[in-house]
């Protein structure tokens, strides 16, 4: 194996904390400091600068660092070539999802591909649009799959399915009345939103603007951190709400909601965003192009009731 204690200088340079280190490690932080303080001494030289509970490289750091980036890289890349030689399909891959898609699109598919690879081991890291296309920039994720708009040009995003956004609200609510939902229709009722850095809500804000409306003319009374929130929140009567379709369909089914099309229609894409080299294992290639290939064929499967396939796939810069 890689010497261990390059591995940890390596985490804790690139993300100057030895607590954060330590926690993406699974390591304590006194572990992480002795494995730190050990290659010091072997090599007869501070690596880190500390001062006001800040630290940085120093010269022989940065030199380290240069140094260890290759040698994991190469220990990767052999571990890569073996596993191909040997047709290996086991290890972990580590994925990221904003919240819509990681509570209604991957279930099935990541249950799907661990049952075709039963040795794999699946880690999904869940938060919003934004977060998760930094931590693709930021190399803590080879893949991040997201409902929102990704403005970052140094990314590849690929569209892999569209999906309709709709108007919910109480059953015995006024709009519940009509066959759909103009813009202009929902001035006047407390609208909720979803957080800042949501996907869906960035989603909506554009579509609301394109049509003529404020979104500071809208009575927001609070925002939620969840689909399921907001769900509540509208069952329970303080206010309406748009959400993805593909959320919407228990509550339909039970009655619970009155769900309605806008007019004019919102459909949003999901995007795949990855880094414009290779993935760094087989494996994250595999999880990749069993994903494309599960999304474009399940389209009338149950994944995302009423979602369609992109398009135009392919990829693009953002």
């Amino acid at each position: 194996m890689a010497d261990r204690r390059l591995q940890v200088f390596h985490a804790v340079a690139k993300v100057s904390s030895f607590t954060r280190a330590a926690e993406s490690l699974h390591m304590t932080q006194p572990a992480v400091t002795h494995q730190i303080r050990q290659l010091e001494e072997e090599l007869g030289t501070r690596l880190f600068d500390r001062a006001n509970n800040r630290i940085s490289l120093t010269g022989a750091g940065e030199e380290v660092f240069a140094y260890a980036s290759r040698i994991l890289g190469l220990y990767g890349e052999m571990q890569e070539s073996v596993k191909a030689l040997t047709g290996e399909r086991a290890g972990l891959v580590t994925l990221g999802a904003s919240t819509t898609v990681a509570e209604y699109m991957l279930p099935e598919l990541l249950g799907e591909f661990r049952r075709r690879f039963p040795d794999v081991r699946i880690r999904l890291r869940v938060a919003n649009t934004d977060a998760v296309v930094a931590m693709v920039a930021d190399n803590e994720i080879d893949l991040g799959v997201v409902e929102g708009a990704v403005d970052n040009r140094t990314l590849l995003v690929e569209e892999c399915r569209r999906d309709e956004l709709q108007v919910l609200v109480p059953p015995e609510h006024p709009l519940a009345a009509q066959d759909s939902v103009a813009p202009a229709d929902l001035l006047g009722w407390p609208f909720l939103f979803r957080e800042d850095g949501s996907g869906t809500r960035s989603v909506i804000e554009r579509y609301l603007e394109e049509h003529g409306i404020d979104v500071a003319q809208l009575e927001r009374p609070f925002e939620l951190g969840s689909t399921e929130a907001i769900k509540g929140a509208v069952r329970a009567g303080t206010g309406v709400s748009i959400l993805s379709g593909a959320t919407l369909e228990k509550e339909i089914r039970l009655g619970l909601l009155a769900v309605r099309p806008l007019a004019p229609r919102l459909e949003r894409p999901y995007w795949f965003v990855r880094q414009r080299q290779m993935f760094r294992t087989r494996l994250m290639d595999e999880l990749y192009q069993f994903a494309r290939g599960y999304v474009g064929s399940n389209v009338d499967g149950g994944a995302i009731p009423g979602a369609r396939p992109g398009a135009r796939p392919g990829e693009r810069a953002s």
